[in-house]
This record gives structure tokens, C-alpha cells and sequence, in this order.
């Protein structure tokens, strides 16, 4: 069995708003072991969602919209849904009450077309919304159900939580979960770590993925168990393989970044740390974590790996640094990054790219990051 979720709004396909309804039901739909296969956002148009509705009948079970359930003339979801199904709309006197009920308590007046919004299609179960004006409905078919939800956050996550997974979970007998840990990488390209784990990744429960960043890449490993403590173990299972194969590029797992990584490091080393080179965001990213740098953005001429290891050891016996870092630049467009510690050393060498120079600039911290990660790390 699986699910497709349909946003609607034209201001999402405008980009006057991000979409995060989808995430969160996605998320939501995890949690029960319900697989979503499919996402599609489309505009204030009956016609258009209409078909989109039509459409996902023919690929997935359940289907989730949301957005769409106001009371102005652009606010058409009800109708698509029912022109989608071959049903009419009909008055739902019990909604209707609610919707008065609620702007009672308010001790406001309701507009004639907040009524709109106690029309649902024919033989639709209604979902009563006790945090806001729009009542949501479920469509019951042959195939199996479409469930229409508000598109403000606050009332589609009440609702999402309050009815419609109890209501998935019986209807359609759900009681697995679908469980995702994250391993995150730095310093090593996609490419590379397809080379290592390719076989891993052709496994079907767990599945295993990527998602490329500049100089980073997260390795995503999903299970689907009908019980947590399984899930638990058949993820436990794979990160150990993948762990075995990536080794030190992973620096972590979940939401933690590098640079709270490095910051804690250092901190357990007690290393006090000096910068010097270009303007690149690694200062703002340490100093956002907490880390004490000392700084001199200025231009480092440096022509080769030699005198950009010169300028490093020049910066260290000029400072009071445990810890020394440098990125420059020569003038055809090589970077050097050089760090020093008592641990050791570590020179990069990024070659000239015509990359677009935020993500040039976001892979060189990247690097760097990992150079003083490594060098705490050491023994």
C-alpha cells in the first residue's frame, strides 16, 4: 500500500511560501509504516486539481491533500474532489454547526461564505475541526481513500494527528514503522561513496541512499518493521556495514553538523585555534557554535603547497595557537588549506574550478572543517 500527498496553493508555485505540510504528513505517514511514493503540488485551479486527484487514483491508495478548505471563491478543493470522484457536494449540517459553534466562541459574527466550507462531497466522512474554520472529509473508494485537510499548518497537524492516522491505522490495518537514521559525511564525494557502499544500496529493507552537499554527503537508511524494536535492529544491522565501509568521512549522525562536531573536539582538547586566509563561511560557522578564533581575514599570497605550509607555521610561532588554520589562494586559482596542531598536520590542495563560488566556498569549509576534525581526532 502506498501514499501520495497533493498540496495546494498557487502561492506554493510561486515560491511565496515553502511548503511544509508535505514534510510533516510525510513524516507522519512514516511513523505508521505507510510508504509515500508520490508528492505533487499544484495551483488554485479546480480543473488542474481535479486532475492531479485523478491522477494519483491511478498510483497510490491513499491520497492526502491539503490547502484548499477556506471559504473564498479560490478556495476549491472540495469541488475538485468531488468532480474527481463523480460525486456532488451536499451540506453537512453537523459541520455547519461546528463552523458557528467556533465563531461563536470567538464572539465574532460569520460571514455567508464560511458556510461554503460545510459542503463536502457525497457520502464523505467528515472531519470536524474543534482549532479552526475548515472541517476536513474522507473520500472512501474502491481503491481506497482520499482525505482532504486544511493547508494551515496548525489545523492540518491537529487534524492529521487527532484523526487521520487513528483512522488509517484501522482502516487499513497499519501497525508497522518506518524508522530513518542519517549517517552524515565530510571531505568525500557522492561518487566515492557509491564506489564503496553500491551493493548496500541494492538492498530492499533496509534501503539505503545519498544526498549530495558541497563536501558533504548523508547517507539516509530507512527500515520498515511491523514493531520498533525490529526496525531498530534491522537499521542497527546496516549502519554497522556502513559504518565499516565509510570509516572516519562519517562525523556523525542525525542533525548534528560538522562544525558542533569539531567545536566539541576542540573544546575536549582545550586547543585554542587561529585563522587566517580568505573570507569563506568556516569563521561564521565555528564562531556560531561557540568556538573562540582568532582571526586575520586579509589576503595570503601564497604561489604553492610549500609557502602555503610556510604561512602556516609562520602564523603559529606568531600566536598563542595550539592550532593554526589557513586557506589562500594562488593567483591562478588553486586553494591550499594547511592546518597545524600537536597532532600533526594536514594539507588540501583544491584544484581551480569555475564552480559558482558559494558552493566552491561552502566545500572548501567543508574541508577545512574536516582537517581540524582529523587533526583532534589524532592520537
Amino acid at each position: 500500500m502506498n501514499a501520495e500527498i497533493i498540496t495546494i496553493g498557487t502561492e506554493l508555485l510561486l515560491g511565496e511560501i515553502v511548503d511544509t505540510n508535505a514534510v510533516t504528513i510525510a513524516r507522519r505517514l512514516r511513523s505508521i509504516g505507510l510508504d509515500l511514493h508520490y508528492m505533487t503540488t499544484v495551483g488554485d485551479n479546480l480543473d488542474r486539481i481535479a486532475q492531479a486527484v485523478a491522477q494519483a487514483q491511478e498510483r497510490a491508495a491513499v491520497i492526502i491533500t491539503t490547502g484548499g478548505l477556506g471559504p473564498t471563491v479560490d478556495d476549491v478543493t472540495r469541488e475538485a474532489i468531488a468532480q474527481a470522484t463523480g460525486r456532488r457536494l451536499v451540506l453537512h449540517p453537523e459541520l455547519l454547526a461546528q463552523i458557528e459553534a467556533f465563531f461563536a466562541r470567538l464572539q465574532r459574527p460569520m460571514s455567508p461564505n464560511n458556510r461554503r466550507q460545510a459542503y463536502i462531497p457525497e457520502g464523505a466522512l467528515p472531519i470536524p475541526n474543534p482549532v479552526g474554520t475548515a472541517p476536513g472529509f474522507i473520500v472512501e473508494t474502491t481503491r481506497g481513500a482520499i482525505i482532504a485537510l486544511p493547508g494551515v499548518p496548525r489545523e492540518m497537524e491537529y487534524l492529521m494527528e487527532h484523526a487521520v492516522l487513528p483512522y488509517l491505522r484501522e482502516r487499513f490495518h497499519l501497525h508497522g514503522i518506518i524508522k530513518v537514521r542519517i549517517l552524515r559525511t565530510v571531505g568525500i564525494g557522492e561518487s566515492e561513496i557509491d564506489a564503496r557502499i553500491a551493493d548496500l544500496m541494492t538492498s530492499t529493507n533496509p534501503t539505503v541512499g545519498l544526498a549530495a552537499h558541497a563536501g558533504q554527503t548523508d547517507v539516509r537508511i530507512t527500515a520498515k518493521a511491523a514493531t520498533q524494536e525490529e526496525a531498530d535492529r534491522l537499521l542497527a544491522t546496516m549502519v554497522a556495514r556502513v559504518r565499516q565501509r565509510l570509516g572516519d568521512v562519517i562525523y556523525g549522525e542525525g542533525e548534528e553538523t560538522v562544525e558542533e562536531v569539531v567545536h566539541r573536539l576542540l573544546t575536549m582538547r582545550g586547543w585554542r585555534v587561529a585563522y587566517a586566509g580568505e573570507e569563506v563561511d568556516l569563521v561564521s560557522r565555528l564562531t556560531a557554535v561557540g568556538t573562540p578564533l582568532q582571526v586575520d581575514i586579509r589576503p595570503h599570497t601564497v604561489t604553492d603547497k610549500a609557502s602555503a605550509q610556510a604561512e602556516a607555521h609562520r602564523l603559529r610561532e606568531h600566536t598563542a595557537a595550539d592550532v593554526v588554520l589557513v586557506v589562500s589562494t594562488t593567483p591562478d586559482g588553486h586553494t591550499y588549506i594547511v592546518a597545524v596542531a600537536p597532532t600533526g598536520e594536514r594539507v588540501l590542495h583544491v584544484p581551480y574550478t569555475a564552480a559558482e563560488s558559494a558552493y566552491r566556498e561552502r566545500w572548501i569549509s567543508n574541508l577545512a572543517l574536516d582537517a581540524l576534525r582529523r587533526l583532534a581526532l589524532a592520537p
